[in-house]
């Protein structure tokens, strides 16, 4: 591990003890709730460091929209939550222009998206003319409206949810909309004892409301501004290079890592880094994130027809994985 260490030479190191007390808060406050998915719930946050977007994609009941909710509330930001459904219009999500019969001119009247934290539930269930809504705000933080560019609010962070068995009344979200997302995540089922202690308290409703912010909205943005000082090693941006220029050559693969794939796959392992007290990157927090970051980002040759709870996709990235020798 020392190799992989900043050299003396490097630019002054961020204060890790003081950056880790904070992200450990909030986790630990995201896990009053979301019980023994704890890698689960860091990965999270490492997709909010690094400024990305979440996509769950689940069976239904599992605690998808939970976890949004439990991460919305452990931050002192503004929070909407959009249920998509098929009857739902751009208009919906971003705003509508209207006429202003007192003032006698035409006004923009703003949708949930313009809010820090947006939970899109159920995001394919709308129409992709609808899905499409969002391509322009996770990508630059801007809506255009009437030829105006408007702002978002800083953060913005959309986690949106999906269940991948449910194939009727959805709409499969399209390469360039999954291109969107920083990382895909599964929840799984709970284990066997912290089920029972879920029956027992009668769900997790009650400890969700009682859910209170441990980060200010200046403190996130602070959070975030220090991870691009996460050290990589050289040998590890190879690393990291060489599994994206393999899911480009693969015979198996139609469609490889995107460019920015592999840049947002760069700032996940720093921000993941980050969220477990270092302030520089190792080859494990490298594999770990592959799959998550990685596999949705692709198009294989043999196409799934039904969704299992491992994707070809994650399997070809954890191949892969064995095959590409790991720096030392």
């Amino acid at each position: 591990m020392q190799r992989y260490k900043r050299d003396n030479m490097a630019r002054e190191p961020i204060a890790v003890n003081r950056t880790f007390e904070k992200i450990a808060a909030l986790q630990a406050n995201v896990e009053r709730v979301i019980r023994g998915k704890a890698d689960v719930v860091q990965f999270c946050i490492a997709a909010m460091l690094a400024k990305g977007h979440i996509l769950l994609e689940d069976v239904p009941g599992v605690g998808k929209t939970t976890l949004a909710h439990a991460l919305a509330r452990s931050l002192s930001l503004s929070f909407q939550r959009i249920q998509f459904t098929s009857d739902l219009l751009p208009a919906d999500i971003v705003g509508v222009t209207i006429f202003n019969q007192e003032r006698q001119e035409f006004e923009f009247i703003s949708g949930p998206i313009f809010t820090n934290v947006l939970l899109a539930d159920e995001i394919n269930r709308a129409t992709p003319k609808t899905q499409s809504a969002l391509l322009e705000a996770m990508n630059e933080g801007m809506i255009t409206i009437e030829k105006e560019r408007l702002p978002l609010p800083d953060p913005f962070l959309v986690i949106a949810t999906q269940n991948p068995v449910e194939h009727v009344g959805t709409y499969p979200l399209p390469e360039s909309q999954l291109d969107r997302f920083l990382m895909r995540l599964t929840i799984g089922y709970p284990n066997s004892l912290d089920e029972k202690k879920l029956l027992r308290a009668g769900g997790a409703q009650d400890a969700l409301e009682q859910l209170e912010p441990v980060l200010e909205e200046q403190e996130v943005r602070e959070l975030q501004a220090q991870v691009a000082a996460i050290h990589v090693n050289e040998s590890l941006v190879d690393y990291l290079m060489a599994i994206v220029q393999t899911t480009r050559n693969h015979p198996e693969v139609v469609v490889g890592v995107s460019t920015r794939g592999a840049l947002t796959f760069f700032k996940a392992c720093q921000a993941l880094a980050m969220a477990r007290g270092r302030d520089f990157v190792i080859p494990e927090d490298v594999k770990q994130l592959a799959a998550p970051v990685l596999a949705h980002r692709i198009v294989m040759k043999e196409r799934r027809l039904l969704r299992g709870e491992v994707t070809p996709e994650e399997r070809f990235i954890r191949r892969i994985l064995g095959e590409i020798p790991v720096p030392r």
